[in-house]
């Protein structure tokens, strides 16, 4: 008796696989996905007085988030993951870097600018507020300026400034 109530439940079980199997997961369809889109491509990057900053390639995967990889003038180098988080209506990225920096910032778009923030913590625990804006300035050309903040958000320091220039 037990062997057919373990027979008919993986009967059970076998019917329900073709169920669970289409079930597919959120598609990237929702216009939000396409906001960071502006970013996507092979870039030189170059600081206001025009000296190279390094080198970052873009790509969008599956239609849904982005991979980054930079490589800096100076020998840095990082990779980013970005996201829109469709459930809680932002957009996220995960930054790290070969120095040990790890960056976690959260936005939208923002008059046709993405702008993310997030929190780091010094070795003493002091807050440090981040906010980085991507603005498109061509189909050819994007700036982006990462900022900080160690008052709150009273006062900013521009912590880089550079102008991708689409190879």
């Amino acid at each position: 008796m037990l062997k057919s109530i373990q027979i008919a439940g993986a009967l059970a079980l076998l019917g329900t696989a073709p169920a669970l199997a289409q079930q597919q997961p959120p598609s990237c369809q929702a216009p939000e996905y396409s906001h960071f889109d502006f970013w996507v491509g092979t870039w030189n990057v170059v600081n206001p007085q025009g000296r190279a900053a390094g080198h970052n390639t873009i790509e969008k995967v599956n239609g849904c988030y982005l991979s980054e990889n930079w490589t800096g003038a100076s020998g840095n180098i990082g990779h980013s993951y970005s996201i829109y988080d469709q459930t809680r209506r932002v957009w996220h990225q995960t930054w790290v870097d070969n120095s040990g920096t790890l960056l976690q910032i959260e936005g939208e778009l923002v008059n046709g600018a993405m702008v993310l923030q997030g929190e780091t913590r010094g070795p003493t625990g002091a807050v440090t507020l981040n906010r980085v804006t991507w603005t498109p300035f061509t189909a050819d050309s994007v700036q982006q300026l990462w900022e900080t903040s160690s008052d709150g958000g009273s006062t900013w320091a521009v912590a880089f400034d550079g102008r991708y220039v689409r190879e």
